[in-house]
C-alpha cells in the first residue's frame, strides 16, 4: 500500500501537562478525531491514532509514526471539548514538537485545531504544510485527495497554507448540515480501557462523551467559536439512538457526558429522544449543557428526566444582570433562579458554570453572584476568570493588554491577562474563597436535612459538623486574605 494511502491521526491534549485535570481523573476521549479517522477509513484510507491521552512526552510519537510509517500526520484536535478551545501553551508547545518529528519523518502534516484556526501563521512556520480553519471532515478529505491525485489543493475551501513564502487563506468552507451523513466515531482505534481504570479510580463510575449538534447559534461575546461556528445542526434522535445502543454494547459505560455547546435547542428534540431511549430501555444517565432561557422553557426539563438526565451544567456566569448584559448572554438572573428550582423538582442535579473577572465588574457584581450561589446551592459549581479568546469582542476590546501573556499554560492557571477592577492576585484568592464557602453552605445544608430526617446522632453526621467547622475557621483566613488584596 502507498505510503500516501496512510494516515496517522493525533491530538495536542495531553493530559498529563494539565495538572488540575489528571488530579480530576475524568478524560474523555478525543471525539473529533476519532470523527475524522472515521471518515477517511470509510473512504478507503488506512488509518492509526496515537493518542496523546495519557502520554508523558510529545516524542512518543516516534514510535507511532515509525510503526505506521504513514504519509500524512493529522493532527486533529477535538473541538467538541472546551479544554482545547482554551489553546492551553502546554499543549501548543507539544503540537509544534510533534510537527517538528513528523516532518523529519517526511510527512505531510495537516493540522485542524481551535489554536491553528486562530494562529494558522505560526504552526505553518513551525512545519505543519496545510492548516484547516472550521470544521475539519470534508475539508481533510478533499485535501488528502487532491495530493493523492496530484490536484491543485488552492480550491478547496477552509484551508490555510504557505507557498513561497506568501500565507494563503482559501475560500471559507460551507458547514455540514446533515450530520447523521457521517460515519460514528472510529471507537476501535484507541484504547478504551485507561480511560475506564481512571473514572472507576477517580469517580467510581465509566463516563463516556458523545455528540449530538455542532455550533451554537447564541452571542456571547466571549465565547469563541473557531471550529464548529454560529450555526446549530442536529443530528436526528434514533442517529445518537443507535450509537448509544452500539458502544453500550461494545464498552458498557455507566455514564454520558454529551458535550454539545447546548443540548437539546432544536424543538421537540428531547421529547423525542426521551421516548426512544424509554423504548429500546437504555437506563441512561447523562450530563448535559445548557442556559438558563432554554431550561425553563416548558416540558424541557420532563423531557430530560425521562430520558435520564442527572446534571445540567448551566451557563450562568453571573448573579449580576448587569453583567450578564455586557456579555450579550440574552439571560437573566430570574431564570436561573427559575431554571435551578424546575431541575431540583425533577430530580435534575443543577450545575453553574462560574465567571469572575468580566470587564466592569465591580465587588457589589461579585457579591451578587456569591449570594446568588449560596441561595440555590447548585449541586456543582465550575469557578473561572474571565478568558479572552481570538475571534470575539471581548478580545478585541482587550488584547492591547495581552502583550506578557494571551494563554494560559494549563487549566487551573487562572490568571487574569487584562487590567481589572483588581490585581490578578485577588481573582486567583476569590477562586478558592467562593469554592469554600459553597462547600461550607453545602456542608450546612446537608446538616440541616440531617437534622430533620434523623433523631439521634451518626458517623456521617459528625463528619458533616467537622467539616463545617473547618470550612467556616478556613473562610476567615481566606476573606481575610481578600480584603488585603482588595485594598492593595
Amino acid at each position: 500500500m502507498s505510503l500516501m494511502n496512510k494516515i496517522l491521526f493525533s491530538h495536542s491534549y495531553f493530559m498529563r501537562f494539565d495538572p488540575k485535570q489528571w488530579m480530576l481523573g475524568q478524560p474523555y476521549a478525543p471525539l473529533g478525531t476519532l470523527y475524522a479517522a472515521s471518515l477517511l477509513r470509510e473512504k478507503g484510507y488506512e488509518v492509526s491514532i496515537f493518542d496523546t491521552m495519557f502520554s508523558s512526552a510529545a516524542y512518543e510519537v516516534i514510535a507511532a509514526l515509525d510503526n505506521a510509517k504513514p504519509g500524512f500526520f493529522v493532527l486533529y484536535d477535538d473541538g467538541f471539548n472546551y479544554l482545547t478551545k482554551m489553546c492551553l501553551t502546554n499543549m501548543r508547545e507539544a503540537a509544534y514538537t510533534m510537527i517538528s518529528i513528523a516532518r523529519e519523518k517526511g510527512c505531510t502534516i495537516i493540522v485542524s485545531s481551535s489554536d491553528a484556526t486562530d494562529h494558522y501563521k505560526e504552526y505553518l512556520d513551525k512545519g505543519a504544510d496545510y492548516i484547516i480553519l472550521g470544521e475539519g471532515e470534508i475539508t481533510l478529505l478533499e485535501l488528502v485527495n487532491a495530493i493523492q491525485c496530484n490536484d491543485v489543493v488552492s480550491s478547496i475551501p477552509g484551508l490555510a497554507l504557505k507557498n513561497r513564502g506568501e500565507y494563503i487563506k482559501t475560500a471559507k468552507r460551507l458547514v455540514l448540515k446533515d450530520l447523521d451523513s457521517l460515519p460514528l466515531p472510529a471507537w476501535d482505534l484507541i484504547d478504551i480501557e485507561p480511560y475506564r481504570k481512571m473514572w472507576l479510580k477517580h469517580a467510581g463510575y465509566f463516563s463516556m462523551n458523545i455528540a449530538t449538534t455542532r455550533g451554537c447559534p447564541f452571542k456571547c461575546n466571549w465565547c469563541a467559536k473557531p471550529i464548529y461556528g454560529n450555526r446549530y445542526n442536529t443530528r436526528s434522535p434514533q442517529h445518537v439512538i443507535d450509537e448509544l445502543l452500539l458502544i453500550k454494547n461494545k464498552y458498557q459505560f455507566d455514564h454520558i457526558w454529551f458535550c454539545d455547546d447546548i443540548f437539546g435547542l432544536q424543538p421537540g428534540w428531547v421529547h423525542e429522544f426521551a421516548l426512544l431511549v424509554q423504548k429500546e430501555r437504555l437506563g441512561l444517565q447523562f450530563k448535559i449543557q445548557s442556559r438558563a432561557d432554554l431550561l425553563v422553557q416548558e416540558n424541557y426539563v420532563s423531557d430530560l428526566a425521562l430520558a435520564g438526565c442527572e446534571n445540567a451544567w448551566m451557563g450562568a456566569e453571573s448573579g449580576s444582570q448587569k453583567i450578564l448584559d455586557a456579555m450579550d448572554k440574552g439571560t437573566t438572573t430570574g431564570q436561573i433562579y427559575d431554571a435551578t428550582r424546575l431541575l431540583k423538582e425533577h430530580g435534575v442535579k443543577p450545575s453553574f458554570f462560574i465567571q469572575f473577572g468580566y470587564p466592569g465588574e465591580t465587588k457589589e457584581d461579585i457579591n451578587k453572584t456569591i449570594s446568588m450561589i449560596n441561595a440555590l446551592l447548585p449541586h456543582s459549581i465550575g469557578i473561572s476568570v474571565s478568558y479572552p479568546l481570538p475571534g470575539t469582542k471581548f478580545y478585541d476590546d482587550v488584547k492591547e493588554q495581552l502583550t506578557g501573556k494571551s494563554n494560559w499554560s494549563d487549566s487551573d492557571d487562572l490568571a487574569l491577562m487584562f487590567k481589572n477592577t483588581y490585581q490578578p492576585a485577588f481573582y486567583k484568592q476569590l477562586h478558592r474563597y467562593v469554592q469554600k464557602n459553597y462547600n461550607r453552605f453545602k456542608t450546612l445544608d446537608e446538616i440541616k436535612k440531617s437534622f430533620a430526617t434523623r433523631k439521634v446522632f451518626n458517623r456521617k453526621l459528625v463528619r458533616k459538623l467537622f467539616s463545617y467547622l473547618y470550612h467556616s475557621t478556613d473562610i476567615l483566613l481566606l476573606k481575610q486574605k481578600l480584603n488585603r488584596l482588595e485594598n492593595s
